[in-house]
């Protein structure tokens, strides 16, 4: 088992360090990109557009429902 899980961490080695590598260069810009959306939940998930682009689409705004304590606004 052990000579089993070494080779397959020899095998794996070149991926780790293409992981470390991209790591290295994205990560200051991802922290950058996490750090200007507030809120992750009001995003689609991630779309690949054929031509390669990547694209974030905001999900429409909903409308909230009245305030139950505040009583019917009349207008004048």
């Amino acid at each position: 088992m052990q000579q089993f899980l070494e080779g397959l961490l020899q095998d794996m080695e070149p991926a780790f360090d293409s992981m470390r590598g991209f790591m290295q260069q994205m990560g200051p810009a991802l922290m950058d990109l996490m750090d200007q959306v507030e809120d992750w939940s009001a995003y689609e998930a991630p779309e690949i557009l054929p031509n390669g682009d990547i694209i974030i689409r905001r999900k429409p705004e909903q409308e909230t429902p009245p305030d139950e304590d505040m009583p019917p606004q009349i207008d004048l």
